[in-house]
């Protein structure tokens, strides 16, 4: 890092080529991820989840990326003690390589986050059409909002029509994109989108770390060990774990910038302008630490106010940027539109009620972490080192902030950032690594060390570090073996199954799809009310409700929705039971009235004045501080509310479908 040994930054990278290499890795990456993935759409392999095939080949790949990168890596750094003896022989103390080797070391080490991706993840799911979790809880969600993407360059909200995006829209934006690119729904891109952006920005981070440490060989432990934590923590949250990943080096990279590179500062403004656009938490969480950072750079170890001119320039930069995916959002909030407030933080699982202490874990991971706690501590006093600490400081702070602000009916969803946590502590462990084998065995046996005990510890902790990582690595599929299978086991959007087990209720979705269409209502000009959110997730309806309150825009007005959802059905029984007062109270709400209804029922059930005979759908409600932190309830509407002459409806399988004449009235 910044108090460097005279072998350590050999590979120290310019300007001009950091940059080269940021752009060309990344989009390399990105090809190479992309034409993998369309070859393994090839392949008719038997599902993960009856049948242990694909975690084979998941496993020979994942050992052949890392028995060509570490072979690579023992003659580069080999190359390096060649010129180290040379030099203390008084000769030329140049590195001599063959330029194949340079060009084939440079290709496979930039390339390996890549390699990893595909082997641990894209080979796993290469049978089946979803990603992981599949379209449960969260990914409902996501997939919905990828979905709408497909069909838009707008800031556009997943669920309500006609307001601007809440949630982040960056990544999703991205991903609508690469839909558009391949010509298939928003839903279906969810895959391939999330394996390239894994890629793409592991193989940024190659340089990147490059550059900060100007070494080739711990720039790719680094970023693989990144990767790797990754994908295990955070797989199913591609749009936040890659944020996370560059989050290590961000906080080398301000402290670069507060000392006064303007590079760095750029970088730092980018970096978070970008990550707000992605995953805000992590952002606030990274920004927070660059807030102490600075803090303290200016008022003790510098005492100059230098650093608060770059702290005010990446703040203000970021914040240009963020204001191009937030700007819609913010422009209807502060000028009046009705909101409810945000139910996205309430939320408490298990892990958000405990303070993370990776160093103390049994595993490949722990031991790892743990040499990062002790190098941060020894290394307090370098430059590079005091800032990764100070960060995770924060990210402590964070955390444990998040369970204070449960007395005030909220949280800061600290749970999220243990990965934040586990990836600081792990880089500070690679960089321990990196030092050991530079100058920790020579300083404690000066005089025993020659050229050949020098390679015999080289080679030694490649071998460990590799197979340290092959165990972790393997591990990967295992350890999302839950996600997996439920990829494989959820329906599609075709109405299939990849295991080729019979299909759920979600068969019957293109046959819903099918009946709106013909009735003239167009997916991106219909409003529908229905709690099947998979229904919303594969096909681009608008929601008149979004399913829960934790993903809901507040400009939505949930809570006055649902309040609105359930008078109609109790209504519909009573003062709402002529369908022309139905019809009415439906159009006269502040938002545009349901077009379609998708319930649970029959045509012919028997209804009379019980109205839990009607057709069945349900509200949602928060009820934080509990875990789980929601409740539904069952509301049912009155069949004869939905008059011949207002309304088609039809059966298709267990629902029925309600939709509006578009002449009538």
């Amino acid at each position: 890092m910044s108090t460097r040994t005279e072998d350590y930054t050999t590979d120290l990278l310019s300007r001009r080529r950091t940059l080269a290499g940021i752009v060309v890795a990344g989009i390399a990456g990105g090809v190479v991820t992309l034409a993998a993935w369309l070859l393994l759409r090839l392949t008719s392999w038997p599902a993960f989840n009856t049948s242990n095939m694909t975690y084979a080949l998941s496993t020979v790949a994942t050992v052949v990326t890392l028995l060509v990168l570490g072979a690579l890596t023992i003659a580069w750094l080999f190359d390096e003690q060649k010129a180290r003896g040379r030099r203390e022989a008084g000769e030329d103390e140049a590195i001599r390589r063959p330029r194949w080797r340079v060009v084939l070391t440079y290709l496979v080490s930039y390339l390996s986050p890549a390699a990893l991706v595909l082997s641990t993840t894209a080979i796993p799911l290469s049978a089946t059409r979803l990603y992981l979790d599949g379209v449960q809880v969260d990914q409902r969600f996501r997939t919905q909002f990828l979905t709408r993407m497909a069909t838009t360059w707008g800031n556009q909200d997943m669920n309500y029509i006609d307001l601007p995006t809440y949630y982040p829209l960056g990544w999703f934006w991205g991903g609508g994109r690469l839909a558009n690119l391949l010509g298939m729904p928003g839903w279906e891109v969810y895959q391939p989108w999330a394996l390239i952006s894994f890629a793409v920005v592991g193989c940024m981070l190659v340089p990147v770390w490059q550059r900060l440490s100007g070494s080739l060989p711990v720039a790719v432990a680094i970023t693989l060990v990144t990767l790797c934590v990754a994908l295990v923590m955070s797989p199913e949250e591609p749009y936040g774990a890659v944020v996370a990943m560059g989050a290590p080096a961000a906080t080398v990279l301000v402290g670069r910038a507060l000392l006064g590179s303007w590079f760095a500062t750029v970088g730092m403004a980018l970096y978070l302008g970008v990550s707000a656009s992605f995953y805000t938490l992590y952002t606030g969480a990274v920004a927070l630490s660059v807030v102490a950072i600075g803090t303290l750079f200016a008022a003790i170890f510098f005492r100059t106010w230098r650093p608060l001119l770059h702290l005010l320039v990446m703040g203000v930069g970021s914040i240009l940027i963020a204001l191009v995916t937030w700007g819609p959002y913010l422009w209807l909030t502060v000028t009046g539109h009705p909101s409810d407030g945000s139910a996205a933080p309430n939320y408490l699982p298990l892990e958000g009620a405990q303070v993370p202490v990776p160093f103390l874990s049994t595993s490949v991971l722990g031991l790892l972490c743990l040499f990062g706690l002790i190098w941060l501590v020894i290394r307090a006093t370098d430059l590079d080192a005091r800032s990764m600490g100070i960060a995770l400081v924060g990210f402590y702070l964070w955390s444990i902030g998040s369970m204070v602000f449960t007395l005030a009916g909220t949280t800061l969803l600290g749970f999220r950032v243990d990965i934040l946590i586990v990836s600081q502590l792990a880089t500070a462990g690679v960089l321990a690594l990196a030092q050991l084998r530079l100058i920790g065995v020579e300083a404690l046996y000066p005089d025993r060390l020659g050229a050949r005990a020098r390679r015999y510890i080289t080679v030694l902790m490649v071998v460990i570090l590799a197979g340290g990582g092959l165990h972790y690595a393997q591990q990967i599929p295992v350890v999302n073996q839950r996600a997996i299978d439920q990829a494989y086991a959820d329906t599609d959007g075709y109405g299939e199954r990849a295991d080729r087990f019979a299909a759920d209720a979600g068969r019957y979705y293109p046959a819903i799809d099918e009946e709106i269409r013909s009735h003239g209502h167009d997916p991106l000009d219909t409003v529908v009310l229905t709690d099947e959110i998979n229904f919303m997730s594969f096909h681009p309806y608008f929601g008149f409700q979004a399913f829960t309150s934790h993903y809901a825009n507040p400009l939505g007005e949930f809570t006055a929705r649902n309040e609105t959802i359930d008078d109609w059905a109790t209504g519909s029984w009573e003062e709402l039971s002529d369908p022309a007062a139905f019809d009415e109270a439906l159009t006269g709400t502040p938002w545009r009235g349901p077009d379609v209804f998708i319930l649970r029922g029959t045509l012919d059930q028997p209804v009379g004045d019980a109205p839990d005979a009607g057709w069945k759908t349900h509200l949602s409600e928060d009820i934080f501080p509990n875990n789980p932190n929601t409740r539904y309830h069952g509301i049912f509407f009155n069949p004869e509310v939905f008059r011949a002459d207002l309304w088609h409806t039809s059966q298709i399988g267990p629902f029925v479908v309600a939709t509006r004449i578009k002449d009538a009235g």
